[in-house]
């Protein structure tokens, strides 16, 4: 069992290193050990999981979450954190020193060539709040071996990565999530349990992936018709999506052959519905390319 940081025990190490935390890169350090304890029986990891945790910093949750796992990788971006980590988890949990393995780089920048072990199974974080939603779908997006996760994210960040088609918040996060995973909220995280104390809440988000709607249409080609359905989120489609079909008469044609009504708003529609609209689209560009001379 490994033992956990407390209040002094963070404030103590960052003040050794000369760590102040930074909002550059959305630091706040957990330093409530009942916290990581929570989080780490929320992530619900097979003792065979290999996780990816992004952001580590002192080290609070990834002692939390090694005793449960067979192997953590830790993508830290900040270099004196990344070389202190190994020696924090050798001082408080020898006996799993062997799990960890740090990666010094940017979580925006990894691809699976970078995890040189075996391939990572879950993403548990506690994630900078001003790169959570791009860090999730990068990492769903590069490691198709992520089955499941669970992070921490400010509250705002988290009713829009679950909101269900038809919410206020649904939108861009919620749908490009909604394509890779099935999401919940796992509940909340107070705010003293940080250092230093942020101004907003926090909560939990859970995940687990599922096979993605349409096989066979890319994902970028499903991306491109959410984006542009939310860049005008107050339009109806038919008009939100003229500049991407091409026009608003080729809009309502392949919405009306998606079994799409075009006067909906793209706040309603599931990723289902998004799919079905891009597979239409990918259909009629490969027949006009056939035809053409």
């Amino acid at each position: 069992m490994s033992d956990l940081l407390g209040p002094a025990d963070v404030r103590g190490l960052a003040s050794r290193l000369g760590v102040s935390p930074t909002k550059t890169l959305g630091q706040n350090f957990v330093v409530d050990a009942n916290t990581v304890r929570r989080i780490a029986r929320a992530a619900d990891l097979d003792p065979g999981d290999v996780v990816v945790e992004v952001g580590p910093g002192l080290g609070s949750l990834t002692l939390a979450l090694l005793p449960a796992c067979a192997h953590l990788y830790a993508v830290e971006i900040d270099p004196v954190l990344a070389a202190e980590l190994p020696a924090t988890v050798a001082a408080r949990a020898p006996g799993l020193a062997d799990r960890l393995t740090v990666i010094g780089a940017d979580a925006m920048k990894v691809d699976a060539a970078d995890f040189p072990g075996p391939p990572p199974t879950a993403l548990v974080a506690n994630l900078p709040y001003n790169v959570a939603v791009p860090v999730v779908l990068h990492l769903l997006a590069t490691l198709p071996t992520l089955r499941h996760g669970l992070v921490m994210v400010q509250a705002e960040v988290a009713d829009r990565l679950t909101a269900p088609p038809g919410s206020k918040v649904y939108g861009i996060p919620s749908a490009k999530l909604a394509w890779y995973a099935s999401s919940r909220r796992a509940g909340p995280v107070p705010r003293a349990v940080f250092w230093p104390v942020p101004n907003v809440d926090s909560g939990l988000v859970g995940f687990t992936r599922r096979d993605p709607p349409r096989a066979g249409v890319p994902r970028e080609k499903v991306f491109a018709v959410v984006d542009a359905a939310f860049a005008q989120r107050r339009k109806m489609l038919r008009s939100a999506l003229a500049g991407w079909a091409g026009s608003p008469a080729r809009a309502v044609e392949i919405l009306t052959a998606a079994g799409v009504d075009p006067t909906a708003r793209g706040e309603s529609l599931t990723i289902d519905q998004y799919a079905a609209i891009a597979a239409v689209a990918v259909a009629g560009a490969a027949e006009r390319s056939e035809v053409a001379p």
